[in-house]
């Protein structure tokens, strides 16, 4: 999944699936599958997703294509373990981004030596 992404109100569902790296379908698929998914829709009938909806989004992505739970674990794991799940994937996207960060600069380190 891509972590790097800034505060909208909302997002459409192309967005999204880019955020996910997944297909439009699935989204709209697990929209239909998850009760927590709540995407507003505009007048011509395209999905808006709010940041809430994206953090589920997150879980249910977490939960299913990462650790392998069934659409019905996944719904229960949301159900029983918000809270926790919602630290968890926050605390893997702080550490993802630190990562990249370092990634980064270790390339302009690497850069500089080469110069010097």
């Amino acid at each position: 999944m891509k972590s790097a992404r800034t505060e909208k109100v909302y997002y459409a569902i192309g967005e999204v699936a880019d955020m996910f790296q997944v297909n439009t379908s699935l989204i709209r698929f697990w929209e239909k599958e998850f009760d927590v998914l709540r995407p507003r829709k505009n007048k011509k009938g395209n999905r808006l997703f709010t940041e809430k909806d994206v953090r589920y989004l997150h879980m249910i992505y977490h939960l299913v294509k990462v650790k392998g739970y069934t659409l019905q674990g996944a719904r229960d794991a949301i159900k029983e373990q918000s809270d926790a799940l919602e630290i968890k994937i926050r605390l893997i996207e702080t550490l993802a981004q630190t990562k990249q960060f370092l990634q980064q600069l270790d390339a302009a380190l690497a850069e500089k030596l080469k110069k010097a």
